[in-house]
């Protein structure tokens, strides 16, 4: 009757199992329905969980779970966190779509009392940043100055978990700003390249500062990283132990967070290289290599962790950083990838089911194998037992045991199938974890292939086109040179004919010098012998003189003169023959200088037809320099055109550039306009928020954001003149706009809270004007926003509706109570002079009392006199330098507040500030006129020295609210400013040495005026004391009296000075 299981059954596969139960669905109906009619029923090892509760029971169930959950993840144990209650959590945050759930259970859990339970927080909290709903984040961010505060606190403790707990802290905290400030990363950072390019929104200021962000956020890890193997021994096996494996096990969410941000570091910083200098990037590369080691060491030492073997994974890094400035190299860079196994989730995890899916799948199996075991004979009634004939108890007995153990058969069977379907689908999800992680480093490897294939290609393109060009330009240069070495060799071989022909004409020059030297030479001898023949002529005359007028006037020597005649003809014969030797040696020597004359001429002739030949040579070097001048001046034109092609290519790629610099410029301008709508909109809608109600302010105030917003339209329509003029740059513009829209917003809010004060007609006029000047201010920056209308777009509009809001402004300001606003600048200058006035007729007066006490008093009534006079003049004094500086800071607050405007319009313009300065000032000059007049009382022994003491602080205090008011609108590095407190605290100091003289004073006469009781007797004493008490009991009543009478004095005087000056309507504000 009933089938036993098969030997088989325990390897039927789970879709078997499936199929089977989809095929006897109706069967589980009918024995489901047969139980229930059973008188003993079987046993129901499951009970169904009663459905369809109300949404606050559902709601209630899962804050439970959740609880449950989140305090068995975060407990007091040193045990690492079990993944089922994480997971739990992780699900509940995008169950709820937030993380209340887990912040108000967390704040009751006493994290600054136990390091353990803050650790294990931080681990949770770090997986559901990770993992958790988006908006955890928006959740979290409002306890990040409490996460703060615990890391201070926890950073106080030096070992333990104190200083994990810190560090960790400060690492969540920077997560959530990181996030923050850039919410297009999501909590697991994993982005694809096209993601991260959209984060810096394509520009280089992003990308850098991104950068620094990126950096500052794997510090924190690394940090955490360093603390954490600082404080576990590593000489022993940590990572097997509960302890070590309770610190280990948040580096696991640390190595994912670092893969992706080591991986977006590398292609950031290779994008940052394409676009800036490399100078400018060296801190960044620094920065890079000392985290690049540090992590590259703890991958490695994580690695080795018997613990992480079997969770996680963990990626190497290269044996080399990347070459950041080489371009080529992002092709070499591997994204590192982290694999989790599916079977690595946890030591002690546990699959989490919904109860009523465990109880129906529990049911379906056990009514499909009821089916298999009873057959579908008994699907109609298997439980009818009246129906069996015959049929006795023990046999019913028989049967209930038998189906015990059928059942219990059924289980064990279904537990194998249970436990070989969780194998086979944990193997599965391991081995789609790796298959998954090859192909992604497959798909990263094809990107790069693609990647390396498309930049080949195209530098193979350049190097074609580069490659053709210098071949162009290479056969150019060659048919250049060419030329140029021709023209060369004509000008040596005219270069060597015209050397020659200069040493050729040399020598005949110099041999044209010989000859004529030779002729000199020779002519000089011929003159030579010219003289000396006329000599001789002239001696043989004067000879034949003497020797006729001898043998006339001596007869007697004519035969000695005879003789000596005879020697003389003698003589005369050889001189005669030397004579016509010298004759043919002239000749001879007229013959050779008639030779070298022709010679002369030969030479004369051959050097002109040198020089014919030398000019002719000359002509055809200049030809041939002609010639290479036209073939340089082709050259060049060549060149020329050449560059004017290239100047062409570069300005049209310049127009190109600057059009597209301005359409990136015109999108920025569109984005900030877009932003500044937005901005304006907002204040436009929080008008009609019922929470701006309760929200005044005053008219002053609403005229001083409208007067900046004028100014603001001002600077912002110069700076849309200059981009109209150059709309590749908007930098000026830009800043403008914001500031633009931040004003009008601002102006908008401080109308409507004004007109919340103001009354009916007025109040409706200006909120009307704030709404219309929103509306004004919503066209202009739609308008900025279209390119059609950028250049005709103008603020006229918004300025009129300013000019609107002034005027209702200045209708609802505060009057003064007898000055008008336009005599605020003279009366200022009045009061100044007058006090400064007061003080010198007060320093006169106390100058002149002097010299009268001098004069008439003596003894100790002279002394007090002098140092009471004496202190107060130095109290004139130090007033007069303290006035004298409050007008020069005045001054200087004047000139630097009021811009294109008069004194008298600034004074106006602050009229609150000035009616403050006017009633400080008046205040100095009457408290110095009534210290005066105590003063002159207190000398004559009129007076009471308390008065005097009392003008003293009176004067001391009205100083201090001339110091106040001037300080007001005063710049803090002034240096007028600092004189001002130097004569304040002057006058402090003269004040005190006017209270200390006047009590010295005083003592000094209550002890000359002491009284002597000694003459009296015990009545007259006790007579006495009992009118001193009586006294005393009337003094301190009318000294109680006279301190309510000053309350109520100093109140009233408080509430005139307030309508007098507007603080009501202030305080009302």
């Amino acid at each position: 009757m009933a089938r036993g299981p098969t030997g088989g059954g325990a390897e039927r596969s789970c879709g078997e199992c499936a199929a089977e139960q989809e095929r006897r669905g109706g069967a589980m109906d009918r024995v489901s329905s047969s139980m229930r009619q059973a008188a003993n029923p079987l046993p129901r090892v499951l009970s169904r969980r009663a459905g369809g509760g109300g949404l606050e029971a559902e709601r209630e169930n899962f804050e439970r779970a959740q609880t449950v959950s989140i305090n068995k993840a975060i407990n007091t144990q040193e045990v690492a966190v079990k993944e089922k209650h994480a997971r739990t959590c992780i699900l509940g945050t995008h169950h709820e779509k937030g993380a209340q759930t887990f912040w108000s259970v967390v704040n009751r859990l006493p994290l600054s009392g136990n390091a353990v339970l803050c650790w294990k927080f931080c681990h949770v909290f770090h997986k559901l940043l990770r993992d958790g709903h988006s908006n955890v984040l928006k959740d979290s961010v409002r306890y990040k100055n409490e996460l703060s505060d615990m890391s201070r606190m926890w950073g106080h403790l030096s070992e333990g978990y104190g200083q994990l707990c810190s560090i960790y802290l400060k690492l969540l905290r920077t997560k959530m700003e990181f996030h923050t400030k850039n919410p297009r990363f999501p909590g697991n950072l994993q982005m694809s390249d096209r993601q991260l390019d959209e984060a810096g929104e394509n520009d280089v200021n992003n990308f850098f500062q991104l950068t620094v962000e990126m950096f500052d956020y794997l510090e924190c890890e690394l940090n955490l990283f360093q603390t954490v193997f600082s404080s576990l021994d590593m000489s022993r096996s940590v990572s097997v132990t509960a302890a070590g494996q309770c610190r280990l096990a948040p580096l696991i969410q640390v190595i994912l967070d670092c893969s992706h941000l080591y991986d977006y570091t590398v292609k950031l910083l290779f994008k940052l290289h394409s676009c800036l200098p490399a100078d400018t990037l060296q801190g960044h590369r620094d920065r890079f290599l000392e985290q690049f080691r540090k992590l590259k060491d703890f991958f490695y030492r994580s690695s080795n962790l018997q613990y992480f073997k079997r969770l996680i994974q963990i990626p190497q890094l290269p044996e080399n950083p990347p070459n950041f400035l080489r371009a080529s190299a992002l092709s070499e860079h591997i994204s590192p990838v982290v694999v989790i196994p599916a079977e690595a989730s946890s030591p002690d995890s546990e699959p989490i089911t919904d109860l009523v899916e465990m109880e129906t799948a529990s049911q379906s199996l056990f009514d499909n194998k009821f089916d298999d075991i009873f057959g579908s004979s008994f699907s109609s009634d298997p439980f009818n037992f009246n129906s069996q004939n015959g049929m006795n108890k023990d046999d019913k007995d028989r049967l209930i045991e038998q189906l015990y153990k059928e059942i219990g058969a059924l289980k064990e069977e279904l537990e194998s199938f249970k436990a070989e379907s969780e194998r086979r689908s944990l193997q599965l999800r391991g081995r789609i974890s790796e298959l998954e992680a090859e192909l992604a480093e497959q798909r990263h490897l094809k990107q790069q292939a693609l990647d390396d294939s498309e930049f080949l290609r195209t530098e193979l393109e350049e190097l074609k086109k580069q490659r053709e060009d210098t071949e162009k330009a290479q056969r150019s240069l060659t048919e250049i040179e060419r030329r140029a070495q021709a023209n060369e060799q004509r000008y040596s071989k005219l270069k060597e004919k015209y050397s020659e022909l200069v040493q050729n004409h040399a020598d005949l020059l110099r041999k044209n010098a010989e000859v004529t030297k030779q002729v000199t030479v020779a002519r000089q001898a011929q003159g030579d012998v010219e003289r000396e023949k006329k000599e001789l002529e002239d001696s043989f005359q004067r000879v034949s003189e003497q020797s006729q007028r001898k043998s006339q006037e001596q007869a007697e020597v004519l035969e000695t003169l005879k003789r000596e005649l005879a020697a003389s003809k003698q003589e005369l014969q050889v001189l005669q023959g030397t004579l016509e030797t010298s004759m043919q040696e002239g000749a001879e020597q007229n013959t050779r200088i008639a030779g070298l004359e022709q010679e002369r001429d030969s030479l004369s002739q051959a050097a002109a037809q040198h020089g014919k030949e030398m000019a002719a040579l000359q002509a055809e070097l200049q030809q041939l320099r002609d010639a290479l001048s036209s073939e340089k001046e082709s050259s060049r034109k060549e060149l020329e055109t050449l560059q004017m092609q290239l100047q062409d290519k570069q300005e049209s790629a310049e127009r190109t550039l600057q059009q597209h610099r301005a359409e990136e410029q015109f999108a920025l301008l569109q984005s900030s306009a877009q932003e500044a709508e937005r901005m304006v909109q907002d204040a436009l809608g929080r008008l009609e928020d019922p929470a701006h109600i309760s929200c005044t302010g005053s008219a002053d105030y609403l005229l001083s954001r409208t007067s900046a917003a004028s100014e603001c339209i001002e600077r912002l329509q110069d700076a849309h003149s200059k981009y109209l003029a150059n709309r590749t740059d908007v930098s000026t513009l830009l800043p403008c706009v914001a500031l633009f829209a931040h004003l009008i917003s601002d102006t908008i809010l401080q109308g409507s809270a004004t007109s919340h004060m103001a009354p009916m007609e007025p109040a409706d006029r200006l909120l009307e004007a704030c709404k219309q000047c929103g509306s004004e201010a919503i066209s202009y920056l739609s308008s900025l926003q279209d390119p059609g209308s950028v250049a005709s777009v103008n603020c006229t509009a918004v300025t009129n509706c300013l000019c609107r809001i002034s005027a209702i402004g200045e209708e609802l300001r505060p009057r003064g109570l007898d000055v008008e606003q336009e005599e605020l600048g003279d009366l200022v200058d009045k009061e100044m002079a007058a006090t400064s006035a007061a003080i010198e007729t007060a320093a006169a007066r106390i100058e002149e009392m002097l010299s009268k006490a001098r004069a008439g008093d003596t003894g100790v009534k002279l002394e007090v006199n002098e140092r009471i006079l004496g202190s107060c003049t130095g109290l004139m004094q130090a007033i007069q330098v303290l006035v004298l500086a409050s007008k020069d800071l005045q001054r200087e607050i004047v000139e630097s507040g009021r811009g294109a405007a008069s004194p008298k319009e600034f004074y106006a313009r602050n009229s609150r500030w000035t009616e403050g300065l006017i009633s400080a000032s008046k205040a100095v000059g009457w408290g110095a006129t009534v210290m005066v007049d105590a003063a002159d009382l207190v000398v004559q022994g009129k007076g009471k020295f308390e008065e005097l003491m009392v003008c003293s602080h009176e004067i001391a205090a009205s100083t201090a609210q001339l110091v106040a008011a001037s300080k007001v609108k005063a710049d803090k590095d002034s240096a007028n400013l600092s004189k001002l407190q130097q004569a304040s605290r002057g006058v402090n100091q003269a004040t005190a040495g006017v209270v200390a003289s006047t009590k010295s004073g005083k003592s000094q006469i209550e002890e000359k005026n002491s009284m002597d009781f000694s003459s009296m007797t015990l009545t007259q004493i006790k007579r006495q004391e009992m009118d001193s008490q009586v006294r005393v009991l009337e003094l301190e009543n009318q000294l109680q009296k006279e301190r309510q009478k000053l309350g109520e004095l100093r109140k009233k005087h408080y509430e005139l000075a307030g309508v007098a000056e507007g603080w009501e309507e202030d305080g009302t504000d």
